[in-house]
């Protein structure tokens, strides 16, 4: 497995949380979003939307998170990123959507540099989308979390949350607002798989 990715994208970081948590060994290719590393031909090849990460696997290359994510949930089923049950695997799907697809997509790196063009402040931005998504991921867990998002194992829920609340750190967001989520974020930097995947320990960090 090659995973072509960038150290502080969320994407990216989600993508290494459940490679760790499934035991799986891959390389990094490190693509620098800052340097317009993702429009080079060579990466265009891989992955023609020029967007992070892509995971060269099997003869084949994935993007977009949720699909290699849930790839990796079928490809690789122990240890389960997924609940049994429909009701329950519907959960963990919502609450992973509502980073994938509600708060992360209006605070990337490409949207931050539009609403900066356009004279807005980036970090005002984000946490207007940000706080609203955390207000439901926090009754969520508290509905279904057990000491992680859903249950008492992390799940894809995790995969993605944890890596939005680092990106809400760095847009200077008050995490300690949400008591659960920050019990998961405590939680999550003492497991190895988390630890591993975490933007600081990457070859490409800064």
């Amino acid at each position: 497995m090659i995973l072509h990715g960038y150290w502080r994208s969320g994407t990216s970081y989600r993508t290494r949380i459940a490679l760790n948590l499934k035991g799986l060994t891959y390389a990094q290719k490190p693509v620098d979003l800052r340097t317009g590393d993702q429009r080079s031909d060579v990466f265009l090849a891989l992955n023609p939307q020029g967007l992070v990460p892509a995971l060269e696997v099997d003869g084949q290359v994935l993007t977009q998170s949720p699909a290699i994510l849930e790839w990796l949930e079928e490809r690789y089923p122990e240890p389960p990123l997924l609940p049994s049950g429909l009701g329950p695997r519907a959960q963990v799907r919502a609450m992973a959507a509502l980073v994938a697809c509600d708060i992360h997509p209006l605070n990337n790196l490409r949207v931050l540099k539009a609403v900066k063009a356009l004279g807005g402040e980036t970090n005002a931005w984000a946490a207007s989308w940000i706080q609203p998504g955390f207000d439901a991921l926090e009754a969520l867990i508290g509905r279904h979390g057990d000491g992680w998002a859903f249950g008492d194992s992390p799940t894809l829920a995790d995969c993605c949350l944890v890596p939005q609340v680092y990106s809400a750190r760095r847009f200077e967001v008050d995490i300690s607002t949400w008591p659960r989520i920050a019990q998961i974020e405590a939680r999550a930097a003492l497991h190895p798989a988390f630890q591993a995947a975490h933007p600081d320990a990457q070859p490409d960090a800064d």
